[in-house]
This record gives structure tokens, sequence and C-alpha cells, in this order.
């Protein structure tokens, strides 16, 4: 085998079907539809054996200019709601929360970490950032790429 493939981006509609089956087993497998490899072969309609010889050498590919990550560092009061009110704030404007960090709380206030990608984000950052600051009991909110 190579020991440096090439990548070649195709469009899905060029793709042999099995190579789209494929991939939608891995998708079945990630997102636990699938028990095992075996049964998301069947759930795709295809073959263990075309499963195993493709399932390393196929994925979907995800525009990085299109969907950025965002890393947001917060401190938040130690309050009920408040860290669902950012999750709410969030979600309302079309960000999709990868991670999420809350250390415990010090002297009433708590550190937490939340990455997101933007995809689907319905403002600009400066707007997002000040409807977080706006919500009762969220101290700090800032991108960890922007100086202090």
């Amino acid at each position: 085998m190579n020991e440096n493939p090439v990548k070649i981006i195709v469009d899905a509609d060029l793709l042999p079907e099995v190579l789209l089956k494929v991939i939608e087993a891995k998708k079945m497998l990630s997102q636990g539809k699938a028990k095992n490899s075996s049964e998301a072969a069947r759930l795709a309609g295809i073959s263990r054996s075309a499963f195993y010889k493709y399932k390393d050498g196929v994925a979907v590919y995800n525009d990085e200019s299109r969907d950025k990550i965002v890393n947001y560092y917060m401190t938040l009061m130690d309050k009920p709601g408040v860290l669902s009110n950012v999750l709410a704030i969030l979600s309302k404007y079309g960000a999709n929360v990868l991670t999420l960090n809350q250390n415990i709380p010090i002297d009433g206030a708590s550190p937490c970490t939340i990455s997101f990608t933007t995809g689907n984000l319905k403002c600009d950052g400066h707007t997002l950032r000040e409807a977080i600051r706006a919500i009762d009991g969220v101290i700090t909110c800032r991108n960890l790429k922007e100086r202090k």
C-alpha cells in the first residue's frame, strides 16, 4: 500500500453506490444505530467484505472554510440556569456545540469553555458574544482568538 496516498475530492453523484453505502454504514456505527460493523453493513445493504475493503478509504469531506470551529471562554456566576441560558442563545443563533468544559465554581464563579461550529450561524461573532454577555450571570465572554 502507498505510504502517502493521494486524496481526491469527488462529487458524491459520481461515486459507485457501494462507496456511498460504506459511508452510510460508518455513519450508522458512529451514531449508535448499528451495534457492530456486520449489522451496519447489513442495514446499508452491502456485504461485510465490501465494508471492510473500503471503510478506511472513504470519508465525507467537511469544508472547513465554511464551518469554522470557535472557542469561547466565559466566567459564569454559580447560580442555576446560567449555563442553560448560554446554550439556549448558542442554539438560537445556529451554533453547533462540539465541546463544553465547566470547572467547579470558586468564590461563586465558574470558568467555562465552549467550542462550536459556525456553519449555520445566523449572526456575526460580535452579535453572538453580546447576546451571551447580556445573560444575567455571565461575567465574561470572549473568543479565545481575541486579545484581551
